[in-house]
Order: structure tokens, then C-alpha cells, then sequence
């Protein structure tokens, strides 16, 4: 049976103009960290697997069909060669992916889907797009146009101040 997610009434309050964008960083971590806590309960109950090693396989499925470098991944997925590694090992035993060394570089491992990992990554897929619609269903298509016109904007702003601060 999936964990849900207990929803509570907010009522929004105007807050002052210098709380404003605390507020608004709290509200969006708050939403990612539901979504992210219902995607991990959903996987491990319904695949038994982990966001992890979703994350992985979504890579690889998007990559072209020569695969990519274990360092590649690392930077996709933006986490260290070894968490990497061991998901990637993991992954490899149960026969979803596979490594093999990069003809111009030995040391360099690449890893591709196998036919049985596409296969699972695409019910995987399926499901969590479901489940994505699901938890955002009382939306409607013009508002998540509009916060996702809001999002790339904030996004934007963080970038230019991420630079600044750098």
C-alpha cells in the first residue's frame, strides 16, 4: 500500500516584501521534496528499486546507443563516480545495463541499456509519468504553463546570481 502524502489547507497570507523570496525558496523545496518523497516510496513498492537507479537508467535511455562514460553519467546525474559506480553495479548484476571498456581509453567504462533494462526502464517510465499526472492533476494545463513560464524565470535569476556569488 503507497505511503501518501498528507495534504493540509494552507492558507496563503501576504507576506512582507523582504520574506518574500524566502517564503517563495521554501515553498518550492517543500513541493520538490513531496514529489521526490512520493517517487521514491512508489518505485521501491510498486519496482522495487530506487530513484537512484531510475535516475540512471532515465540517462542512459536518453543517451545515443553507444552509451555513455561512467564519468558522463557522474556529471548527469550530477553525484560522484562512486555513487555512480555502485548503482551501476547493481544495475549490472540484475542484467539492465552493461560495461564495457572505451576502445580508446581502457580505464574509461561505458555503459549502455541492455534489451531487458530498456524494457524495464520503459514500465518504469510509463508509471511514473502516471504517477507524476496524478500528483499534479489539480492543476490546470494554463497553470502549469504559467508556473513553468515562472520557474524558467526564477531559474534564470538564480543563475545570474549564482554567477555573481561564484
Amino acid at each position: 500500500m503507497s505511503k501518501g502524502i498528507d495534504i493540509v489547507e494552507e492558507k496563503v497570507e501576504a507576506v512582507p516584501a523582504g520574506k518574500q523570496p524566502l517564503r517563495l525558496w521554501l515553498r518550492i523545496l517543500t513541493c520538490s521534496n513531496m514529489l521526490e518523497r512520493g517517487m521514491r516510496n512508489l518505485l521501491k513498492e510498486r519496482f522495487d528499486t530506487t530513484l537512484p537507479r531510475f535516475d540512471l537508467m532515465a540517462a542512459l535511455y536518453r543517451a545515443p546507443e553507444e552509451g555513455l562514460s561512467m564519468g558522463e553519467l557522474s556529471r548527469w546525474l550530477m553525484v560522484s563516480n562512486g555513487n555512480v559506480t555502485g548503482v551501476a553495479e547493481r544495475l549490472e548484476k540484475e542484467g539492465l545495463i552493461a560495461r564495457r571498456a572505451a576502445p580508446h581509453d581502457r580505464r574509461t567504462q561505458i555503459v549502455t541499456m541492455t534489451p531487458a533494462g530498456r524494457a524495464a526502464f520503459e514500465n518504469w517510465a510509463r508509471e511514473h509519468e502516471r504517477w507524476i499526472s496524478g500528483m499534479l492533476a489539480d492543476l490546470t494545463a494554463e497553470e502549469m504553463d504559467q508556473m513553468m513560464g515562472l520557474l524558467a524565470k526564477a531559474k534564470a535569476s538564480i543563475a545570474k546570481h549564482d554567477k555573481k556569488d561564484a
